[in-house]
């Protein structure tokens, strides 16, 4: 919501206190709604069962919001070795290191929600990690050129200069170190974030499902990991798309100065997370 109120120009990036205020308050009042909801029977399991749920929902999209900010994209110019990141969209790549995560953390689940919840974030960090790896070997070796930052005159990890590296007319190439280790850290972020949106759904729909009354035992974990799923991979899009509004192109990662708009990012996935997790529950209301 407040990365769409942003104006371009001098301005753009900057942090929007009247959209974010209000968004935090809609948010608040979905909140407060599914607790009465909860409270009143429509939704199964109690009120508190009902506010723990869409509160934790809420936190795994903002970890995914903020993960997204670490994750380096370059796009077309990474594509042609203008710009250092990987040669695609924010929403795609983000997309990609959250579901591999997201699917660890799901076959996990029936291990507890602290191994699933590891299990998401280093499938997404690993996911990332190998992407990366690859990203740089084609650079290297295929494109014959080295990592460059043109963000930073230091790695700040390693302290090598980059303007040695860096070729005349770019912004810099390849995947520096602290880029590397970005796309890793962006990686397990979401998936922890996706995992725990998995989690607290499945564990909503299969308290919710039974009391409808026309799902046979049987087939009721069948059914909430299938809900679940969608609609954790479903929120998941709609925070990498909202991130990927938020930094408007490309990202080196925790280094380049886009990354200090991830607030913006953040208040947005609260809303848009508390209205979808609200629709989701709603799915097995009890009218």
């Amino acid at each position: 919501m407040s990365a769409i109120a942003a104006k371009p120009g001098a301005n753009a990036g900057a942090f929007q206190p009247i959209p974010s205020v209000i968004a935090i308050v809609i948010a608040i009042i979905l909140v407060v709604a599914a607790y009465f909801l909860g409270s009143s029977g429509i939704l199964a399991g109690g009120a508190m069962f009902v506010l723990q749920t869409l509160c934790l929902i809420i936190l795994g999209a903002a970890l995914i919001a903020f993960g997204v900010h670490f994750v380096p994209v370059g796009g077309a110019p990474a594509a042609m070795g203008q710009a250092p990141g990987i040669a695609t969209g924010v929403a795609m790549l983000a997309t990609g290191a959250g579901l591999a995560g997201l699917f660890g953390g799901a076959w996990a689940a029936e291990l507890g929600i602290g191994v699933a919840l590891a299990s998401g974030a280093i499938g997404g960090a690993l996911m990332m990690a190998i992407t990366c790896l690859m990203v740089n070997i084609s650079y290297v070796f295929g494109m014959g050129i080295p990592a460059a930052s043109g963000k930073v005159e230091k790695d700040p990890i390693t302290g090598d200069l980059q303007a040695a590296y860096k070729s005349q007319g770019t912004e810099g190439h390849g995947l520096p170190f602290i880029s590397y280790v970005g796309g890793v850290i962006g990686g397990l972020f979401g998936g922890l974030g996706g995992t725990l949106i998995y989690i607290e759904l499945l564990d909503f729909y299969n308290a919710g499902l039974p009391a409808l009354g026309f799902v046979g035992a049987a087939d009721i974990n069948m059914l909430s990991v299938g809900l679940a799923g969608i609609f954790a991979i479903g929120m998941f899009l709609v925070i990498a798309v909202l991130s990927a509004y938020n930094i408007t192109g490309t990202i080196e990662g925790p280094h380049d100065p886009k990354f200090k708009r991830f607030p913006r990012a953040i208040v947005a996935a609260i809303l848009a997370s508390a209205v979808c997790g609200l629709v989701a529950m709603l799915v097995v209301a009890l009218f």
